[in-house]
């Protein structure tokens, strides 16, 4: 009952005229940051970080958390519109949220991305209300070999389901492990693959490679391939949900919740493996088989959307309970919270519980805000589709060339990024699938140091992977993944 009295407590610091418009004045700006490619939360929060430091502890956390999710919330817009990611955890929405406005129901699409944002936000947010401390204390208990079978699920489960067929599902995944390796060695600090570039020391960006791969790629391929006759997007048809998609919709948000908020809890990967894992179960699961990669399915936008939500509501969980940032912007939150004296960790519910409490109550209501501001706008939005196709084209490279360079302000990163997406529309004609690259190149060098630290914690023995319980439960999982499909197809046959 004591939670529920302290929670109480945070909506009414959290539900004063300042926090209020403090929270507003963040999700309208995490939104717009979602929307851009290659800004980003953490960016954002880093570049506002010394302005704020004036500001009273409670609202400056409020406000930085509105850029938190309110980033995800826009992420989806540009994604489906306009295939271009503004958010690497927008990258799976783009797969079936593009070709549902392709086939005129762009309305259909943003408005399940909202609408389910805000219902895993807030299933994740009562999580958060009632575990952290429990959830918290069991993510700590896994170690390097339940991390790297957990990433190694990742690869046989995205290799396999996003593509024609696994042979070049591997191959892509296999591009994206080459490219995540370049750069310095995470382990022994030594430069490989760069090639003798200088610039390749840090390794190639997550958002640049999915910028080239979707967004140039995208309009390379439309320029060279389809001809000035074809129309961009069709028609639209609506900006609501019919009855059938509110049916399709509701179990992948429920079911993507609790795919997505285990993840938020551990350091493998941030939410994109969870959009992945969504994408993947809900195109097992679906009876429209034929619209995934087609016409678009919207449980390919409901589930990873919802993932994402709540992989990113769940990583304040380690970061309050235990002082452990799971994400960049997690990680640049947890300098605020040093900047103001507060050290988060076990003890922070008991030292700072008013910022604590008012702080999970605005988590509450930034999700109705961020609902408020998105769905209203879904006819506005959509009025990008009625771009001719030609500025509309130009706009997605000035967009992209844009954001791209002001991530590093690097001249040669814009060179990488057109090069990727040559690489990308040779991809596209040849039917393998980009989703794998983006996976590849997040989780390889994850993978690769979890790995490597398992063997060191084993004494080089590669038993150690299936000595623990976790590790050997996740192996036997990746082999039903990997077999169970083709005995069944076998058993079909």
């Amino acid at each position: 009952m004591d939670i529920w009295n302290q929670l109480l407590q945070g909506f009414m610091t959290a539900g004063t005229p300042v926090n209020l418009l403090w929270a507003l004045f963040g999700c309208t700006l995490g939104t717009a940051v979602g929307v851009l490619p290659g800004i980003g939360p953490a960016t954002a929060v880093a570049m506002l970080l010394p302005i704020t430091l004036q500001v009273e502890p409670t609202a400056s956390m409020i406000f930085f958390a509105g850029i938190y999710y309110g980033a995800m919330y826009g992420g989806s817009t540009t994604s489906i519109l306009l295939n271009t990611p503004g958010e690497a955890g927008s990258m799976v929405t783009a797969l079936e949220g593009n070709r549902m406005a392709k086939s005129g129901r762009a309305g259909a699409a943003l408005a399940t991305a909202a609408i389910g944002s805000f219902v895993a936000g807030t299933i994740a947010t009562v999580l958060v209300t009632l575990f952290a401390p429990v959830v918290a204390v069991y993510a700590i208990k896994l170690g390097p070999p339940e991390y790297f079978m957990l990433m190694l699920l990742a690869f046989c489960t995205v290799s396999s389901v996003l593509g024609q067929s696994t042979v070049r599902g591997l191959t892509s995944l296999g591009i994206g492990l080459a490219v995540g390796l370049v750069g310095i060695d995470q382990i022994s600090g030594q430069a490989r693959y760069t090639g003798g570039v200088p610039e390749f020391m840090d390794g190639l960006e997550v958002v640049l490679l999915a910028v080239g791969l979707f967004a140039v790629a995208e309009v390379l391929y439309a320029v060279l391939f389809q001809g000035r006759e074809v129309e961009t997007q069709n028609k639209l048809s609506r900006v609501h949900m019919t009855r059938q998609e509110w049916r399709r919709s509701w179990p992948a948000w429920l079911r993507a919740t609790f795919i997505g908020f285990p993840f938020g809890t551990i350091p493998a990967g941030g939410s994109e493996i969870p959009t992945f894992l969504s994408y993947a179960t809900e195109k097992k699961l679906s009876r429209h088989k034929e619209e995934f990669g087609t016409s678009g399915a919207i449980e390919g936008v409901a589930g990873p959307e919802a993932a994402n939500n709540a992989a990113i509501t769940a990583t304040l969980i380690p970061l309050l309970t235990l002082g452990i940032p799971t994400s960049n912007t997690t990680a640049i939150l947890l300098g605020a919270f040093q900047n103001y004296g507060i050290q988060p960790g076990p003890q922070l519910f008991d030292t700072n519980a008013s910022l604590v409490w008012a702080l999970i109550a605005s988590l509450y209501i930034g999700n109705v805000m961020l609902l408020v501001l998105n769905l209203p706008l879904v006819g506005l939005w959509v009025k990008l589709l009625k771009i001719p196709k030609a500025p509309l084209y130009a706009g997605i490279l000035i967009f992209a060339t844009v954001g791209v360079y002001g991530m590093r302000q690097s001249a040669f990163d814009l060179f990488v990024m057109y090069a990727i997406g040559v690489v990308g529309v040779l991809m596209r004609r040849f039917n393998f699938p980009t989703a794998p690259v983006i996976v590849g190149m997040i989780l390889g060098p994850l993978a690769e140091a979890q790995m490597r630290n398992a063997l060191s914690i084993g004494e080089g023995r590669w038993s150690v992977l299936i000595e623990r319980p976790m590790s050997a439960a996740l192996l036997a999982l990746v082999v039903a993944v990997l077999v169970l499909p083709r005995l069944m197809k076998l058993r079909r046959g």
